[in-house]
């Protein structure tokens, strides 16, 4: 488990829209792409092994490239590479934090300097939500895989234990970047579950047809 002195002052990371990472949550990430194949080999020689996701956000610096103030870190957990030298890697959740300032240097992907401050609850134990109601949910995401034509294995979904499941949801369900971004920044579990409800609810109301699911 991680510790706050554990964590960098400076951190890759990985701008990737609409994919969200929390805390205690993993992500499975196809790596392809020559600068992202170099900060996988940089990522693995240092002892954290840490790459921060964060969503893009053009509107916030105003230039194409600019980055959402947080963004979590995982560390690299998993890893496999294929024959034609792609890498198939899961990162784990760690901790949000919030950039800083991008930094300069030689190397083909972004590094930010990042500050953990504020989100000392992502390095602890898996947080309750003693207000969820379980069946509510269920019987609202029921509607929302009819209404798609999809299915799910409902017997997990009620074993699950309510960070997984809330997480889960939030981090598979097709969402827009800035609805993802919002499930990022909840202060809570139960926030995040609020906003998660909201969403699905809004989804079902607008009918949309897109494939919700990444």
């Amino acid at each position: 488990m991680f510790k706050p002195a554990d964590l960098p002052d400076t951190i890759p990371v990985f701008p990737l829209p609409g994919a969200l990472l929390l805390p205690r949550s993993k992500l499975p990430l196809h790596i392809f792409e020559p600068r992202y194949l170099q900060m996988l080999e940089d990522t693995l020689k240092t002892r954290t092994r840490l790459i921060g996701m964060v969503q893009p956000c053009p509107l916030r610096s105003g230039d194409a490239e600019g980055l959402h103030a947080i963004g979590c870190a995982g560390r690299i957990s998993q890893f496999s590479e294929t024959d034609d030298g792609r890498y198939l890697i899961t990162l784990s959740g760690i901790s949000r934090f919030r950039v800083v300032q991008e930094c300069d240097g030689f190397t083909p992907y972004r590094r930010c300097e990042v500050n953990w401050s504020g989100f000392e609850s992502d390095l602890g134990r898996s947080e309750p939500d003693c207000g969820f109601e379980r069946g509510d949910l269920l019987e609202l995401l029921e509607r929302f895989f009819a209404a798609r034509g999809l299915s799910t294995d409902w017997e997990s979904l009620q074993e699950a234990d309510d960070e997984l499941l809330i997480n889960s949801l939030s981090m598979l369900l097709d969402f827009d970047p800035e609805d993802k971004q919002a499930l990022l920044e909840a202060p809570c579990l139960a926030t995040r579950r609020e906003t998660l409800v909201t969403l699905i609810e809004f989804a079902l109301r607008s009918g949309s047809s897109e494939d919700p699911l990444q």
